[in-house]
């Protein structure tokens, strides 16, 4: 099994590691574009500089989601809006299973991918968020009644995520046959999966728990506001 240790901080390692072609970058700090994923990362250790250029990144007034929440401490003149209590389950012994029937999802299928995600809510998915790694999908009657991706990439591990299934077609073990697969090729890169969910989803955890993945970890996710236009401009200026 990969290091560990890089879970502890993945949207950063992840960022600074497979990821790093598609981050923008200020001094330490790093995040996705906006338009693939809202998520920022600081380092483990961040400094009052490091604050300063995720804001000069973002802009004033912005609302950035940050993982690891319970370590990182805002400075004062930082609204925290949400502090959400999640679980990071390990998926090193879920055995995959390839499924030849599943769709290979193409930024083709973005439109209908967003429309799923909007109606079924399963966390951030943004125009291209495909870029991220592979997704599958079901589809029934030519409609993608059900889909599931890769998100997070930190060295040796590849989390899953956006698991949707229309609630018209919940019931049918759609979810399970999506993860499996993706499973199955994360597993033939030579890498690891595991995952994220809120610790209140109990559903979710049920069924990921009832295919082999462990509970790690229960971090912490953070969303902060950026404060105003003078702490960018002051940034800007040094």
């Amino acid at each position: 099994m990969s290091d560990l240790r890089v879970l502890d901080n993945a949207a950063y390692t992840s960022l600074t590691g497979p990821h790093a072609g598609l981050a923008e970058s200020k001094g330490r700090v790093r995040r996705y574009p906006v338009d693939v994923s809202p998520f920022a990362a600081l380092p483990d250790d961040p400094n009052a500089a490091d604050w300063a250029d995720l804001a000069a990144l973002a802009g004033p007034g912005v609302v950035i989601p940050l993982a690891g929440g319970e370590a990182l401490r805002p400075p004062e003149d930082w609204d925290v809006v949400m502090r959400l209590a999640g679980v990071q389950l390990l998926g090193d012994v879920v055995v995959g299973i390839p499924d030849d029937s599943l769709v290979r999802l193409t930024a083709a299928d973005v439109p209908e991918m967003l429309d799923l995600v909007a109606r079924t809510e399963p966390g951030p998915f943004l125009p291209r968020t495909i870029e991220l790694g592979t997704y599958l999908g079901v589809r029934h009657d030519g409609a993608l009644i059900a889909m599931a991706g890769e998100r997070l990439h930190p060295p040796g591990w590849t989390e899953l995520s956006a698991v949707c299934t229309d609630p018209a077609h919940r019931g049918r073990g759609l979810a399970t046959r999506l993860v499996l697969a993706l499973v199955a090729g994360i597993r033939g890169r030579g890498e690891t999966p595991f995952l994220h969910a809120s610790a209140g989803n109990a559903n979710a955890i049920r069924l990921y728990e009832s295919l082999g993945f462990r509970l790690r970890h229960t971090p912490t996710f953070l969303a902060v506001r950026v404060p105003g236009a003078e702490i960018a401009a002051k940034v800007n200026a040094r």
